[in-house]
């Protein structure tokens, strides 16, 4: 019953926490709808640590998505091998994802050593930074370490399977029974940031600047005492 409760009734839940969550805080709560930055408190450590960050973060996201969604057999129809898939998850998804890490660390550190920054930091805020400094370390640490040690686990038979599952609504809890815990841990994680995420900046995500470059000239005048 609890493998049911973490495979099967938890992600419903925190998927169903992320929808209505998105929907109703756009929808009556549009104004917190923001990124929050701090930047002119402090520029050099949210300079290095964010551009660390994002550009680790999407090509990790990359990974993820091909690894999650695309079954292994449709990779090699096309000419990708598994020992090809493997270079490319575990090498280069492994450099970009301490990437991602370093750059984690450095904002959250940032967040909590800064004191100007700190008090102006919600709970939400620390909540998030160090959500997603243990989404991406334990992340690393079972690409790099648990593939080291269990290498005849292959995450494309079991967390893959699963997770697709989920989306046709018919999720085999028992997929997950051998599953290292690195992985599951990676995974709850990751859920449950998804129902923390409506309610914190994270939002700010979805609000993809597409008119920016065309947008009028704001004019700023002097004001003259």
């Amino acid at each position: 019953m609890f493998n049911q409760f973490l495979w099967v009734i938890l992600p419903y839940l925190c998927l169903a926490i992320f929808f209505i969550g998105h929907l109703s805080r756009y929808k009556f709560d549009k104004f917190s709808w923001t990124a929050k930055s701090s930047e002119f408190i402090e520029k050099k450590q949210l300079k290095w640590g964010s551009l660390m960050f994002h550009l680790g973060i999407i090509p990790v996201a990359m990974g993820h998505i091909v690894g999650l969604f695309i079954p292994a057999s449709w990779l090699t129809a096309v000419g990708v091998s598994d020992h090809l898939y493997h270079i490319g998850a575990v090498y280069i998804g492994s450099i970009f994802g301490i990437i991602t890490l370093i750059g984690m660390l450095l904002l959250t550190v940032r967040r909590v050593t800064i004191k100007n920054i700190r008090s102006l930091s919600s709970a939400s805020d620390i909540i998030v930074n160090f959500l997603l400094l243990a989404i991406v370390f334990m992340g690393c640490y079972a690409t790099l370490v648990t593939n080291a040690t269990t290498p005849s686990f292959d995450y494309r038979e079991t967390i893959s399977i699963w997770f697709r599952q989920l989306f046709i609504f018919s999720p085999d809890a028992d997929l997950m029974l051998q599953v290292p815990l690195a992985f599951k841990t990676h995974i709850l994680l990751g859920f449950i940031i998804m129902a923390f995420w409506p309610f914190t900046r994270l939002v700010h995500v979805w609000s993809v600047p597409l008119t920016y470059a065309t947008r009028s000239y704001i004019i700023y005048r002097k004001h003259k005492v």
